[in-house]
């Protein structure tokens, strides 16, 4: 049987995780509620910088996008007009 880094990483994340279980389970409740508050900080702290990170980014495209069509329109000039008068005009009787 060949051992790769997938079953290494395996061992060690089943290894960490039992070492979890036996410090929580030989925490007091005291202990346990501290650590599940601080959990639910930074759980909370992580939420809100996510939630800032997506507006930033969210805020950021849409100035590129502002941007592109500006310079767009500067490289081709009155195209998008030309174009509308093509596709606008009345067709001619055959």
């Amino acid at each position: 049987m060949n051992v790769n880094s997938k079953h290494i990483a395996t061992f060690l994340l089943g290894a960490a995780a039992g070492a979890a279980i036996m410090k929580y389970n030989s925490m007091t409740s005291e202990e346990k509620e501290e650590m599940l508050t601080k959990l639910k900080e930074q759980a909370t702290d992580l939420k809100e910088e996510a939630e800032k990170a997506t507006t930033t980014v969210s805020n950021y495209m849409e100035e590129l996008k502002e941007k592109g069509m500006a310079s767009l329109k500067d490289f081709l000039g009155d195209t998008e007009s030309k174009i509308n008068d093509i596709f606008n005009s009345p067709k001619k009787a055959s």
